[in-house]
């Protein structure tokens, strides 16, 4: 039986407007009546493929026919490719968790390729839990399959390892090591047994950086010259491997960068040694357990919206993340933006009896933390324990202490502050005009 198209007003005028929608590469996001996310999409055309939730086949569509009905309004975030839409449709299933996502609300998480830099003879290995320090990343990639696949035909070219091992140049033992099947085959140069010395190994290491960086031009027009010469010869099996070699280089593309699209699930930070660092780096009575974190985004249009991220023992706390817009500022002025912001957040947990997180993070330096701190002052409110960390080098700042706090880049402490600051950034960034409910759009 056919069912009808639901023909309530914010139905009708979602529809009208995923009309004017792009037809560029993006996320679409639907949003029930009370203006809250229930169905994030990612789209190749952005008008076609959300238009497409507007027709009669969606009502037909067992997928879709149960809550098609709930949609009052649409929105959409453009990207500059497919890929940018596929990482960020999964970055925000995850954060926001909407009713009729069924996939990507899982911790499956994306794949890296991992290169161990530190080591003598550096290995190269596909990952979904890389490290934070002595190795060099790219991803992550949206097809583990097709990275796997890229890795053996560059394994080919580049002769490196993707073994476990622990190779020593001045162990011996090395000397007398069998190698695998990879030596034999010659796709591995066998530093296992010192085939290779150590400069030699590690130049080659940094052609495959050259190459994964963007230098694959010339390599693949080789290739692609190899196909068709073995076409051309009727040796058609050779010219059907390198298409599908060259296919799997090609799909390498097909990755985000790592700033851009950050998994902050996959890059584990200990909580308890970051709060234990914080302690003794901030002389604090007791070790912390709630911090916030505030950070400014300055929109479209030169509208300004602030975010607050909390964290406890350590780890996002979702249900206490604010976005406030900024309504007493005009044009772009972070200082006055962090004034109102903390104004408003404070005066409303004292008039409300609440409790006061144990430490407040601003992010910028000594100007945003004087404001932070002139908003305390002006409320008469005894303030937390408030500090700013600038991003440039990472410097943590005080009130009243002209010196500012250098940790080491690998400090716990500093790496949990890190966390909070670019949280709340993304957080800013990344929803300023898809979570409409009151819940996550404060305006008091």
């Amino acid at each position: 039986m056919t069912q009808p198209l639901p023909d309530t007003p914010g139905f009708q005028q979602a529809a009208a407007k995923v009309k004017t929608f792009p037809t560029s590469p993006g996320v679409y996001l639907m949003k029930d009546v009370a203006g809250v996310v229930i169905y994030v999409g990612k789209a190749k055309n952005l008008r076609s493929r959300a238009g497409s939730y507007f027709l009669k086949a969606a009502a037909e569509d067992m997928r879709t026919a149960d809550w098609i009905g709930e949609i009052a309004d649409i929105d959409f975030l453009e990207t500059d490719s497919e890929v940018d839409a596929l990482l960020t449709e999964s970055r925000l299933i995850k954060d926001i968790q909407p009713r009729h996502n069924k996939d990507l609300k899982d911790d499956k998480t994306f794949p890296y390729l991992m290169i161990t830099t530190r080591e003598e003879f550096p290995r190269v290995e596909v990952t979904r839990e890389p490290k934070q320090k002595g190795v060099k990343l790219y991803g992550p990639f949206t097809s583990a399959g097709a990275l796997r696949g890229a890795i053996q035909v560059m394994q080919r070219i580049f002769k490196f390892r993707t073994c476990s091992l622990d190779i020593s140049e001045s162990d011996e033992r090395w000397n007398w090591f069998r190698p695998c099947l990879l030596a034999s085959i010659q796709q591995c140069t066998a530093p296992c047994n010192f085939r290779i010395s150590k400069e030699d190994y590690r130049r080659d290491i940094r052609r495959l950086q050259t190459f994964l960086e963007g230098g694959r031009t010339k390599l693949l027009k080789e290739m692609t010259q190899e196909m068709q010469s073995a076409s051309k010869n009727l040796d058609f099996e050779r010219a059907a491997v390198l298409r599908d070699e060259i296919r799997m280089l090609e799909r390498l593309d097909e990755r985000g960068e790592l700033d851009t699209h950050a998994q902050p699930e996959v890059f584990y930070i200990d909580p308890k040694k970051g709060l234990a660092g914080l302690r003794k780096v901030l002389h604090l009575s007791e070790t912390p357990r709630v911090i916030e974190g505030v950070d400014i985004a300055h929109l479209g249009g030169g509208q300004t919206v602030a975010s607050l991220v909390q964290f406890i023992d350590g780890l996002p706390f979702k249900p206490g993340y604010r976005r406030f817009r900024i309504k007493d500022v005009s044009g772009i002025d972070d200082f006055r933006s962090i004034y109102e912001v903390v104004s408003r957040r404070f005066r409303k947990l004292s008039n409300d009896g609440e409790t006061f997180p144990d430490i407040l993070l601003i992010d910028g330096g000594k100007g945003q933390l004087n404001s932070a701190m002139a908003a305390f002052r002006d409320q008469e409110i005894t303030p937390p324990t408030v500090i700013s960390l600038a991003k440039r080098d990472e410097e943590i700042f005080r009130p009243g202490e002209s010196e500012p706090i250098r940790l080491s880049k690998s400090a716990f402490a500093l790496r949990l502050l890190q966390y909070v600051r670019d949280e709340s950034h993304r957080f800013a960034q990344h929803y300023h005009h898809i979570l409409r409910s009151k819940a996550t759009l404060d305006d008091r």
